[in-house]
């Protein structure tokens, strides 16, 4: 009986699955993430381990985390031979960053705690939760000091967007917050297997919160950008509005020199904190009177 001459169909990759197959590509990724010879590098979606295998060479440990079962499973035999490669099936958003990078029990005596190890973040990051990973990454900062990802080539430009541009947004002021972002390389979707329907972008974030140099709180700061940027076509005074009392906000515009037509994406981070700290502290006098 002969065999069926149909073709079986082949499945589609899953949202996010574009595979980097450009080598150069590759190398200039690694080295944009400096010395690892004596570093510890996560690795968020491996995939099939194309910078993974150039990792094993320079960094001396790996931590590849890969949500697909399979892709997963295939690594493992790939790197089970290799002994500073260790392969987590699981999804990044819900990875234990205090298990994998804090200090393990036993290893300090009380009250000679050490500071975590630095982490460098390397990977191909899914374009639908971008915005996700990163603030997760940011809010377990202790951990890291520097990523170097994979972009949507629009995601990569709001994030290096400057204040008074159109790309300027939320997302802007909330990654040049914590990081001083530097956009690398753009490829082609011809670097990728399958090819995406956008270009993509190489972008270096090195961590340094300016939030004590601003003198500002973090969660405070964080929820106060939110509402400035919730409307991006209102004007700042009717963004803030809704928040905050209109002789309060008044005030705090005169005192911070911001015009109540203002729109958020034109203020620089130092103007908007300006505007928040004038904001609580006409909101700590209003209580004490």
């Amino acid at each position: 009986m002969k065999a069926s001459s149909a073709r079986v169909p082949q499945k589609k990759p899953k949202l996010g699955q574009h595979f980097l197959t450009d080598t150069v590509a590759t190398i200039r990724i690694v080295e944009a993430l400096g010395d690892l010879s004596r570093a510890t590098v996560l690795e968020i979606g491996p995939g099939r381990g194309v910078l993974t295998s150039l990792l094993v060479r320079r960094a001396r440990r790996i931590i590849a985390v890969e949500t697909d079962r399979v892709l997963a499973a295939q690594l493992r035999m790939k790197f089970s031979l290799t002994p500073n490669v260790e392969i987590i099936e699981g999804d990044i958003l819900a990875v234990d960053f205090q298990t994998l990078f804090g200090p393990k029990p036993g290893s300090t005596r009380p009250g000679m705690e050490q500071a975590p190890e630095k982490v460098s973040v390397v990977g191909n990051i899914p374009y639908f939760i971008t915005s996700e990973i990163l603030l997760r990454l940011f809010e377990h900062r202790t951990f890291f000091d520097t990523f170097v990802l994979m972009l949507q080539k629009e995601v990569a430009d709001r994030l290096a967007a400057r204040p008074g541009t159109s790309e300027y947004g939320l997302l802007s002021a909330t990654a040049q917050l914590y990081a001083k972002v530097e956009k690398l390389l753009t490829l082609p979707p011809a670097a990728f297997s399958p090819p995406p329907k956008v270009h993509s972008t190489v972008v270096r974030l090195a961590l340094s919160p300016k939030l004590e140099t601003l003198q500002v709180g973090e969660e405070e700061f964080v929820r106060f950008l939110k509402v400035s940027f919730a409307q991006k076509r209102k004007t700042l005074w009717n963004n803030l509005k809704s928040q905050y009392p209109p002789d309060s906000l008044k005030r705090a515009m005169g005192k911070a020199r911001i015009q109540p037509a203002a729109r958020a994406e034109a203020l620089t981070l130092e103007q908007s904190a300006a505007l928040f700290r004038a904001l609580s502290n006409d909101a700590g006098n209003s209580k004490r009177t």
